[in-house]
């Protein structure tokens, strides 16, 4: 559950944040791990949220170190000037490998907690290409270019392909090798199969920000060992 820092200098810091992390401390309950907790704790210094990524979502979160660095990089997220970059798991075969979702998301108005499609809501901008999919399931990269809450995960159910494992948008129901290989059988030690992934299929992979001195920083996160697990077992079995 601690995150691995990617990148520092004087004035940020890059992390790869494990799921399950919270990117921020929970105002209910501050005591509950926290990425800038970890960093605050780590680094001895005052750490500055300059955004977030869901719980369950792994990967790139970028930090300031100062007050100068969280005006300067929280600008770019404010006006959609930072590279974000995503990739994820999602239901079913894509019949068109690469295009744009322009749809705008609202507050779900009966559903607390949940975001929905609605031409009320606020302008939401995401850009998807398959990298690879299967007959049942698709790998496929996203760029966000606004940050809207759970928005990969709107659009994505939006268009029939709900994301792996998702609670909110999707059956929420765990990933088995057993759904994809043929005449599988338990290992003796083992009462019940584990499944591969049990979280939310998405993982901030790319974070691209021009720092505050003008240069421009890029850095990413290496797919994590569940979800490489499940696109090895697709490519092998199906």
């Amino acid at each position: 559950m601690k995150p691995v820092i990617l990148y520092e200098d004087t004035d940020l810091i890059f992390i790869d944040k494990p799921a399950g992390l919270l990117a921020i401390p929970d105002r209910f309950d501050p005591a509950l791990p926290s990425a800038r907790g970890f960093l605050e704790k780590k680094t001895g210094e005052k750490i500055f949220v300059v955004h977030r990524i869901d719980r369950e979502t792994s990967g790139c979160m970028v930090f300031a170190k100062n007050e100068a660095a969280h005006r300067h990089l929280s600008l770019q997220f404010q006006e959609h000037i930072a590279g974000k970059f995503y990739v994820g798991l999602v239901h079913g075969r894509l019949a068109e490998e690469a295009g744009t979702i322009d749809a705008p998301i609202i507050e779900h108005p009966t559903q607390a907690g949940r975001m929905a499609v609605a031409k009320k809501g606020k302008a939401s901008h995401t850009d998807y290409r398959v990298v690879e999919q299967w007959p049942l399931h698709a790998l496929v990269q996203f760029r966000i270019f606004t940050g809207r809450t759970h928005q990969i995960r709107v659009h994505m159910q939006s268009i029939g392909h709900p994301l792996l494992c998702d609670p909110i948008y999707g059956d929420g129901k765990p990933f088995f090798l057993s759904s994809v290989k043929r005449k599988f059988n338990l290992a003796k030690h083992e009462e019940a199969e584990r499944p591969l992934l049990s979280r939310l299929a998405l993982h901030s992979y790319r974070l691209v920000v021009e720092a505050p001195g003008g240069e421009e920083i890029s850095v990413e996160a290496p797919l994590p060992k569940d979800l490489n697990a499940v696109v090895q077992q697709l490519r092998k079995w199906t």
